[in-house]
C-alpha cells in the first residue's frame, strides 16, 4: 500500500510530540490503529519528517549516529544493517556540563567514539573513501531515550524515532588514528561498566564505512563539520541523579582520554 506524505508527517508528529512532551508512545508498528504497513523504507521517511519538525523549530542538523554497531545487537534484532539518526545542536552537552533530565523520559548512557568530518562527503562518488573526510576523533558519551514504552520497539520503530537519540557529550578532539580494541570505562555515579571499541562492528573504522552506505542508500547528507557517533562500546548504564547535586558521568577511552557531564534532575519516568 502506498504512504501518502500526510501519514508520515502525521507519524512524525506522534512521535515528536512524544519527545517535547516527555511522554511515551506505543509502538507503531504495533499499532493496528494505524491501518499502513510500516517498514524501513517508510520509517526513515518518518525520521526525515521527525528532523523538519526540528528544524523548523530553530535547530540544526550538526552530524548523524550509528545504531546496531554491535553484531549481538544485530542478531537480537534480525538484521544485518547499521541505523543512521540525525543529531541537531539542540542535543549537544557541554564536556564538563550539565545535562537536565527533566527533559527525557527514561535516558540511559552509552560510551562511544566520534569523528569528525573535515569535508563534505560526496555520496555519488563510487571512489569516495570516508576515512580521508575524517580530520579527528574523540571519545563521547551518548544520552538515549526511546519514546516507546520500556526502550521495546521493532527495526522500523526505532528508525522512525531517530534511533532513539537524544543527546550527546564530545570530549577534546585528537588528530585521526586507529581505534580498534581500545579499552573503554563508563561511569554513571557509583555504577560502571567496561569494554572495547572492537565492539563497534571490531573496529569503529569499520562502522564508517557501514555509515556511508547507509547514507548513500537513503540520501542522508555528510557534510563539512558533522560529527559521526560510531556506535555503542558497551551496554547502556540508566541516568539518574542519585544526590541533589546530581549524578556524575564519564566516559574514558584508552589514549583518547576522558569526556563527563553531571546529570540533574528527574526523568519523567524514573
Amino acid at each position: 500500500m502506498h504512504t501518502t506524505d500526510d501519514e508520515a508527517a502525521a507519524l512524525a508528529g506522534r512521535l515528536d510530540h512524544a519527545q517535547t512532551g516527555c511522554r511515551e508512545t506505543p509502538s507503531i508498528e504495533r499499532d493496528p490503529a494505524i491501518g499502513i504497513a510500516f517498514d524501513v523504507d517508510l520509517a526513515y521517511r518518518v525520521q526525515e519528517e521527525l528532523i523538519g519538525l526540528r528544524t523548523a523549530r530553530g535547530e540544526s542538523v550538526v552530524g548523524v549516529k550509528l545504531g546496531f554497531t554491535s553484531k549481538a545487537k544485530m542478531a537480537q534484532m534480525g538484521v544485518s544493517d547499521v541505523i543512521v539518526g540525525r543529531l541537531t545542536d539542540a542535543m549537544t552537552v557541554a564536556n564538563g556540563g550539565t545535562v537536565d533530565l527533566g527533559k527525557f523520559i527514561h535516558p540511559k548512557a552509552e560510551p562511544e567514539v566520534a569523528y569528525l568530518l573535515s569535508r563534505d562527503v560526496r555520496l555519488d562518488d563510487p571512489n569516495e573513501d570516508i576515512l580521508d573526510a575524517v580530520s579527528a576523533i574523540a571519545p563521547a558519551v551518548e544520552v538515549i531515550d526511546s519514546r516507546y514504552p520500556d526502550f521495546a520497539f521493532t527495526y522500523a520503530d526505532v528508525v522512525a524515532d531517530n534511533t532513539s537519540a537524544a543527546g550527546y557529550a564530545i570530549g577534546e578532539w585528537s588528530p585521526l588514528c586507529d581505534a580498534a580494541d581500545l579499552d573503554v570505562t563508563l561511569r554513571v555515579g557509583a555504577d560502571s561498566v567496561h569494554g572495547s571499541t572492537a565492539a563497534i562492528l571490531g573496529d569503529p573504522a569499520q562502522a564508517l564505512l557501514a555509515l556511508l552506505d547507509m547514507c548513500r542508500r537513503r540520501r542522508i547528507p555528510l557534510e563539512a563539520g558533522h560529527v559521526i557517533l560510531a556506535g555503542a562500546a558497551t551496554a547502556a548504564l540508566p541516568l539518574t541523579a542519585s544526590t541533589p547535586d546530581g549524578t556524575d558521568v564519564q566516559c574514558t577511552v584508552e589514549g583518547l582520554g576522558t569526556v563527563s557531564f553531571t546529570a540533574v534532575g528527574e526523568a519523567a519516568r524514573r
